[in-house]
């Protein structure tokens, strides 16, 4: 077995912090710049010091074996990417704000690559004629750029980060089914690895586009993402990704619709509270413009509309909430009192599938100081388009077998696309099929965000006194520690080159001048799975094994430990 390094804390180029970072909001932020994994550079953009480049490596090491495993060719595309694919497909506009543009000096538009649809696709129509040239499964590690309104959470919402980014063609849709099942397996496998807690949720496509959709999604209390788990079933969905069916009602015998007087009555609460009526029986009205053209959206009145999914419906239209002098000059819309019926043509009205036909709301009546009751859906209004978008609430029944939902906070992980033609389509990817004729190839999308695992590695595994990284991802196999004295070092340099000899990857704390207490406390901040130190009873030969994760520790011979820790 080859010799595995010794990193000398010595010679270390990282500190350790004592206090957490005064910007830092999330645990991973804080334990990753205290132990010198991380250090800020700018909003959004992080260097990676030595000790973090390790972990970094690390993660990439497993993903890239995974990726190979399932006939994965790695390939290196740029970053700088032209303006016109992304023209071709929309998404030099649709991705908005969070692109990157800029200019070389000749005038040409140029973007920061977020993601590499388009490249790849030209890249394989470049190099592939024909259906025996398919499937075939390209992927990179390399890093991405999103000009994030607010870069917040360390590692976690930068600017730049690190992903894996593969893509499958085929020429059959049966072929791109496969291939996603070769990726979702494979990501099962990776983050098993890692060490990662995480669960597979149904998820939208966003600016991604294609059919279906998976989010790995890592529980924390950190993470951006809400989603729901059942507990009777198997059911796991982002938030943003749950539908509900529409079921009508009969509406046969619901009595006629009736204008009521309620004066000082602008907001649910108060129109419930003025009525004695629970706000589940209203219907409230979201007024937001899209493109600039006003539209309606109704959901019960206990409920809040979840604006991310609004947005979404309407991708790639801007949305954006109506304000106070949008009402002027408009007489049909009664700032507080607006209702679905009377909207007519002028004001699109789409509602959440809870506001079925059928169903009886108390709603505005389009009056100053005026609601309805007895408003019938499908009846005295009609829903353009129903669109499931409330925000899910604890305890929301599952949409597959009823029961209360339970809501997480999570990190997402991975996340896998069955893209289908959308980029082949506008970019021309054709091959000649089996048949002689041009057959056009599907495809499928696949990330991983490589830095974002390793912050949610230490999210889920840190405790009270620091990080705690699994044998494959952390820096090092063992910590040894010197307590100080000459001959205490002396021995854990000793130590630490036989147990390097065997192939164990050993951080040697052999600085000079620091006290025990600090070298301990920084063992247990930098996370190394297996702590060695050699103390009080090193002139017998006996040195102290601890675990890091259990905190069992027990005192050895010199010998005993290398065999534990070479086998």
């Amino acid at each position: 077995m080859a010799n595995a390094q010794v990193q000398r804390m010595s010679k270390l180029m990282a500190k350790t912090l004592r206090d957490d970072p005064a910007d830092a909001e999330v645990l991973s932020h804080k334990l990753l710049v205290r132990a010198g994994y991380v250090r800020r550079t700018a909003a959004g953009l992080w260097s990676w010091l030595p000790l973090g480049k390790k972990v970094l490596g690390n993660v990439e090491r497993i993903v890239r074996e995974e990726m190979d495993a399932i006939g994965a060719q790695e390939v290196q595309l740029p970053a700088l990417l032209p303006r016109e694919p992304y023209e071709a497909t929309g998404r030099w506009e649709e991705y908005g704000p969070e692109l990157f543009r800029l200019q070389d000096r000749r005038g040409g538009d140029y973007l920061l690559g977020p993601t590499h649809e388009e490249i790849f696709t030209l890249l394989v129509k470049d190099q592939v004629s024909s259906y025996k040239d398919l499937p075939v499964i390209l992927y990179q590690i390399q890093n991405k750029y999103r000009d994030e309104a607010r870069p917040r959470a360390g590692i976690l919402r930068g600017r730049e980060f690190l992903m894996k980014d593969s893509y499958s063609f085929d020429v059959a849709d049966e072929g791109l089914a496969e291939s996603y099942a070769l990726h979702r397996a494979a990501y099962q496998r990776i983050f098993e690895r890692l060490g990662l807690d995480y669960r597979i949720c149904a998820a939208t496509a966003g600016a991604m586009g294609g059919s279906k959709s998976e989010e790995f999604l890592a529980p924390a209390e950190a993470g951006e993402d809400t989603f729901a788990d059942c507990p009777n079933c198997d059911f796991a969905a982002n938030t943003e990704a749950i539908t509900y069916a529409l079921t009508p009602v009969d509406a046969t015998d619901a009595p006629a619709a009736e204008d009521i007087p309620t004066p000082d009555t602008p907001t649910i609460e108060t129109l419930a509270a003025s009525l004695g009526v629970p706000a589940s029986a209203t219907l409230k009205n979201l007024l937001v413009k899209v493109d600039g053209e006003i539209v309606a959206v109704g959901v019960p009145g206990d409920r809040e509309v979840d604006m991310d999914k609004v947005e979404a419906h309407f991708a790639p239209a801007a949305v954006e909430l109506v304000t106070a002098e949008d009402f002027a000059g408009r007489p049909d819309l009664v700032r507080g009192y607006v209702g679905p019926q009377g909207l007519g043509e002028k004001v699109k009205y789409i509602a959440d599938p809870r506001v079925a036909p059928g169903t009886a709301w108390i709603t505005g009546a389009n009056k100053e100081h005026t609601h309805a009751k007895n408003v019938v859906a499908g009846r005295d209004f009609e829903v353009d388009a129903y669109v499931d978008v409330v925000v899910v609430r604890e305890g929301d029944p599952c949409p597959k077998c009823g029961t209360g939902l339970k809501l997480d906070r999570a990190i997402e992980i991975g996340h896998i696309f069955q893209l289908g033609r959308k980029y082949t389509d506008a970019l021309k990817l054709d091959v000649l099929g089996q048949n002689g004729k041009p057959a056009r190839v599907t495809m499928g999308s696949y990330g991983i965000g490589v830095s974002r695992a390793v912050a949610a590695l230490a999210e889920q595994h840190a405790d009270e006194k620091g990080l705690v990284w699994s044998k494959e991802v952390a820096p090092a196999d063992v910590h040894v520690v010197a307590a100080g004295k000459a001959l205490q070092t002396e021995l854990a340099l000793e130590v630490s080159e036989k147990l390097s000899a065997a192939g164990v990857r050993v951080l040697v704390d052999d600085r000079a001048g620091v006290s025990p207490g600090v070298k301990f406390t920084d063992a247990e901040l930098i996370g190394v799975p297996q702590i060695l130190v050699a103390g009080r009873r090193s002139a017998e030969g006996v040195v102290e094994l601890k675990d890091r994760r259990t905190g069992e520790r027990e005192e050895v011979t010199v010998e005993e430990a290398i065999t534990r820790l070479t086998n």
